[in-house]
């Protein structure tokens, strides 16, 4: 806490490596730590602005960021917690950077509150696999020598189904329909044009606190094209009446996590509320810039696809990831029907079955007013 005198400001310093019983008053000047002077004040001019506007005294307007002669003791009980808190969301960040097998850097960030990570989240790379599943690793693999010109279409022909990628990795097909990734078994190496999803989160991805009221957000440190992989859902993956019973749970506690893999009968569906990766922490909009995707890779099983995001359009530096829980597919085709991707809140999953009316906070000018 600094102290400000006539001449010069003093600040209680907490030395690295020593007991808060060694801490100092040290002038300003004896401190070359910044950037951590610089985040202190940046704090009390956050507290000051905040106060300042639940009085209601503002108006709207910026308040000056002035060293106080005399601080509040309530004003410095925030400073302290504020601090401790970065401390801790640092260490959770290092913590998911460390859990995380993708290329893509993540960083944790709160100017909003004081909430801290989430204390019964565990980061995970693949699914989960619940009581009740079983993943048959299954999918035979191609002999192709250039996978993109293959006359017998590698995997995807295989399967009767289009090649979902073009030579910068970006999909082409339309929303609806399945993507056939080269697997384990194929001859190909790592540097196939159809290895994508398996490559993992490439981009650097920011998780923050939103300032409307929404929890935890996503947005992208990194422009993203249009079309690009993003990231897969991952939770864990149980039965349909698993999902109903915990459905009920959550709904009691106003959110769930819970993703129904609908692509042609509802059986499964994947929960990300304590089993997850970043996309647990995506929030939804009508107006997204992230669409969902079906993918098979190892496993054929057609009632278990992956679950991929893809953007889009162009995704700025800064911008915030979205997607739609209530996503629909254009029935252009035969094969577009098969996917129906509801994201189940309320305790409440899958199209057929009745939904709460949950309001919808996505500000977007499109906004339905209600998630369901």
């Amino acid at each position: 806490m600094p102290v400000c005198v006539p001449q010069e400001e003093h600040y209680l310093v907490k030395w690295k490596g020593y007991p808060h019983s060694a801490c100092s008053w040290e002038p300003r000047h004896h401190l070359k730590c910044f950037h951590l002077i610089k985040q202190f004040h940046r704090d009390i001019e956050r507290e000051l602005q905040r106060r300042a506007q639940a009085k209601g005294g503002s108006g709207g307007r910026k308040v000056a960021a002035r060293c106080p002669r005399k601080l509040d003791p309530s004003l410095s009980h925030h400073l302290v917690l504020k601090a401790k808190q970065r401390q801790l969301l640092r260490q959770w960040q290092q913590h998911l950077n460390a859990k995380s097998l993708q290329p893509g850097l993540i960083l944790v960030e709160n100017e909003v509150d004081l909430e801290g990570a989430p204390r019964d989240f565990v980061y995970i790379n693949e699914y989960k696999v619940g009581e009740g599943v079983t993943l048959s690793q299954v999918a035979p693999g191609c002999s192709c020598h250039d996978c993109y010109t293959d006359t017998g279409g590698c995997c995807p022909g295989a399967s009767m189904h289009k090649f979902a990628y073009n030579h910068e990795g970006q999909v082409r097909v339309r929303a609806g329909h399945p993507i056939y990734e080269c697997n384990s078994f194929c001859r190909c190496g790592p540097s196939c044009p159809n290895r994508v999803v398996q490559k993992g989160i490439q981009c650097k991805l920011c998780i923050f606190r939103t300032p409307d009221g929404r929890g935890w957000g996503v947005r992208s440190l990194e422009k993203i094209r249009k079309h690009s992989f993003v990231m897969e859902y991952v939770g864990e993956i149980i039965t349909s009446e698993e999902a109903e019973r915990r459905g009920q749970i959550y709904d009691r506690q106003g959110a769930t996590y819970l993703f129904d893999l609908d692509y042609v009968e509802d059986v499964y569906t994947v929960d990300a509320a304590h089993y997850g990766n970043i996309s647990h922490f995506v929030n939804h909009s009508c107006n997204p810039n992230l669409q969902v995707y079906n993918i098979f890779i190892d496993n054929l099983d057609e009632r278990l696809p992956r679950i991929a995001f893809f953007s889009t359009r162009t995704i700025r530096t800064g911008e915030e990831l979205t997607f739609d829980y209530n996503m629909q597919v254009d029935p252009v085709d035969v094969e577009s029907t098969k996917m129906d991707s509801n994201f189940g809140l309320a305790g409440l999953t899958g199209s057929p079955k009745k939904r709460v009316r949950v309001e919808c906070k996505c500000g977007q000018s499109s906004c339905r007013k209600y998630l369901f």
